[in-house]
């Protein structure tokens, strides 16, 4: 079998997949500058010596010399053969395995290498053309024009294909076979009633488009004047599948020493014009809308993605399909936000008018998905009738539906009772009703999943199970995980019972307690807590007296805590809920355990705010007093709709 399958298809694998999410699932990692680095699992060790550069998509251990890629490591760390190890591979990158009978299609390995050689060759020869063509002044010209420099045109490899129809043609097609291999490599076109070829780019500026690995796979091509198309990709090819591939990918990981998120934009000069200004993580679908392959190889990488569109109409419709792609892909401790230019306005010709600076600080007001989502669904809605109200549940449910399971879909499913006034049964009813007979099923999350470091001071009965919990979410057993709801009756999530036999049903107030638990310092974003001091909520009265406690007591431990409180007795009774929550609520990756934090914070004053307006409302009669209140409210609840303000 091993010798059957292709090695071009190994190739191919290997430049889908990355090297660190195959070792960073099975062996715990830190970040070390450029590498990762952690205990090595092929021999025993007690101090670090493994290391995974996922830049050149490699690990080595300086300890026992074990080294290899993505497939040796399966090979040796799963002790799985050589075809598993493809077929795991396979299933990780989404591919299927080529037929096992039959010989090695030697024919069409030949072919791809012949492709990648030509179309290094390509790209070559167009960097030659952009220094020693005799037009070369007017790309040259064009490009400046567009404020780039000399320097990153070098960077990504930015060329310039003549007028004439047959430039490249003579350069390389040798003989009548490079010919057809220069065609299969979407290079030339052959003209059927003459049987000849000519170049398929002529008079374009050129941008070649990379894998993983830093090879050509493909082209782009952007016209100099307002000729039609502006764009030119390259043809789908045995290297090219442009509903996978991104443009600036392979060079966002060289130049970003961390890369922690990466912003899709429309155009090749965008993602280029950016990285001159500094913003070097910058990426471009090749003619297509971003797709869900897209997606979940960049959150692979990063934990926050970032959609930017034109302000008009069109760019609200693009963005609309981009939050349908994304809700069934997004998971806890990834964040995917929308950004809008000024109508008339790209992300080039902006950068170049406000600098970095300011055009960072557009991307960190940018609406957050949740934000995005319920903007997008109220605009239109009459929330004040029923019917509107209904119908806004009838189309924001299924879509909520199709999310994974964790904390954003809990919040986004209470947040649509509150604006509804429907409970979640009520809800779950209507659903039932717009289920669709075509399910869609939410893809496994493969990040590695973290837990932050617990002091066990030995207060309470025993530390919080965190390896109990499934990756990326917040069920509690796989069987719950699959199931296509996720609330409502006969589908509740079964959670271990904490000690004493009480269970506490999950809500923001409940995760933003278990953080401060785990994480005490981050008591001091919280700020005042004391709009929840009256609250009818014991979660919240309990994160109000916590928080209060660990701003006045910073560097306490939960063991510290619990004597303090026992002697108080208003403080005494929520010791026990104090232990339910730390048994029971999970802990995400400390990493993004501040901005789940901040989130629930939000959360939690949204319905104070909406609570103090229905309370004014059900009054028979207010003072002109309370009306001037009751308005400031609205602003005020009207305004954390539109522009939440996200943080820094």
């Amino acid at each position: 079998m091993a010798g059957r399958i292709p090695q071009s298809f190994i190739d191919d694998l290997l430049a889908r997949v990355n090297v660190l999410d195959i070792v960073e699932a099975r062996v715990k990692l830190k970040r070390s500058g450029k590498n990762y680095s952690g205990l090595c699992p092929f021999h025993k060790e007690k101090s670090p010596s493994f290391t995974v550069n996922n830049e050149k998509q490699f690990y080595y251990c300086f300890g026992c010399g074990a080294g290899g890629n993505s497939l040796s490591f399966l090979m040796e760390h799963d002790r799985l053969s050589f075809p598993e190890a493809v077929e795991e591979l396979a299933k990780l990158a989404g591919v299927e395995m080529p037929k096992a009978d039959g010989p090695v299609d030697h024919q069409r390995e030949q072919r791809i290498k012949d492709i990648y050689a030509l179309l290094e060759e390509a790209s070559a020869f167009y960097q030659r053309q952009l220094r020693e063509h005799s037009n070369k002044e007017i790309a040259v010209s064009y490009l400046k024009d567009r404020g780039l420099t000399g320097q990153f045109a070098a960077r990504f490899g930015i060329g310039y294909a003549p007028p004439g129809w047959d430039n490249l043609l003579k350069k390389l097609a040798k003989d009548e076979a490079t010919k057809v291999r220069l065609e299969q490599a979407g290079m030339l076109i052959k003209k059927e009633e003459t049987e000849r070829y000519y170049d398929r780019f002529r008079e374009r500026i050129m941008f070649p488009i990379r894998d993983m690995r830093g090879r050509v796979i493909a082209f782009g091509g952007r016209v100099l004047g307002d000729e039609k198309p502006k764009y030119l990709n390259s043809p789908e090819t045995d290297t090219f599948h442009k509903s996978r591939e991104l443009y600036g990918l392979y060079e966002a990981r060289k130049f970003n020493q961390t890369l922690d998120r990466l912003i899709i934009v429309e155009g090749y000069m965008d993602v280029v014009g950016l990285a001159q200004y500094g913003i070097g993580y910058a990426v471009a679908t090749l003619g297509t809308a971003t797709t869900a392959q897209h997606l979940e190889r960049l959150l692979k990488m990063v934990p926050e993605v970032i959609f930017c569109f034109d302000g008009d109409e069109a760019g609200r419709k693009a963005a609309k399909r981009a939050l349908d792609t994304t809700l069934p892909v997004i998971t806890d401790g990834k964040q995917a936000r929308f950004l809008f230019l000024p109508e008339g306005e790209d992300p080039d010709s902006l950068v170049r008018q406000e600098g970095c600076d300011k055009f960072e600080q557009r991307i960190s007001e940018s609406l957050p998905l949740s934000d995005f989502f319920f903007k997008t669904l109220e605009d239109g809605a009459d929330m004040l009738s029923l019917d509107g109200r209904a119908r806004f549940s009838n189309q924001a449910l299924p879509l909520i539906d199709q999310m994974q399971p964790g904390i954003l879909k809990q919040m986004m499913q209470e947040k649509i009772s509150e604006l509804t006034g429907l409970s979640l049964e009520q809800l779950v009813s209507v659903n039932n009703l717009q289920e669709t007979t075509v399910s869609h099923a939410a893809p496994e999350p493969d990040y590695p999943y973290e837990t932050a470091d617990y002091q066990d001071d030995g207060y309470f009965d025993q530390p919080p199970d965190f390896n109990s919990f499934e990756q990326g979410s917040f069920s509690q057993n796989s069987q719950n995980r699959k199931s296509k709801k996720e609330f409502g009756k006969g589908n509740k999530k079964s959670r271990p019972a904490p000690p004493g036999g009480s269970a506490v049903h999950f809500n923001p107030s409940s995760t933003a307690v278990s953080i401060l638990l785990h994480l005490p310092a981050l008591a001091t974003l919280c700020g005042n807590l004391e709009m929840l001091a009256s609250s009818d909520d014991s979660a919240e009265i309990l994160l109000y007296q916590l928080a209060s406690y660990l701003q006045e007591n910073p560097g306490v431990t939960p063991g510290i805590l619990a004597i303090d409180w026992q002697e108080h007795e208003h403080l005494k009774p929520l010791i026990r809920q104090l232990n339910e929550i730390a048994h029971q609520t999970p802990i995400i990756d400390a990493s993004n355990a501040q901005q789940v934090l901040s989130d629930c914070l939000n959360r939690l004053q949204e319905r104070h705010l909406d609570r103090e307006i229905l309370q004014l409302k059900s009054q028979p009669h207010l003072s002109a007093e309370d009306k001037q209140r009751l308005n400031q409210l609205i602003m005020k609840q009207a305004g954390s709709r539109l522009r939440k303000t996200p943080e820094k």
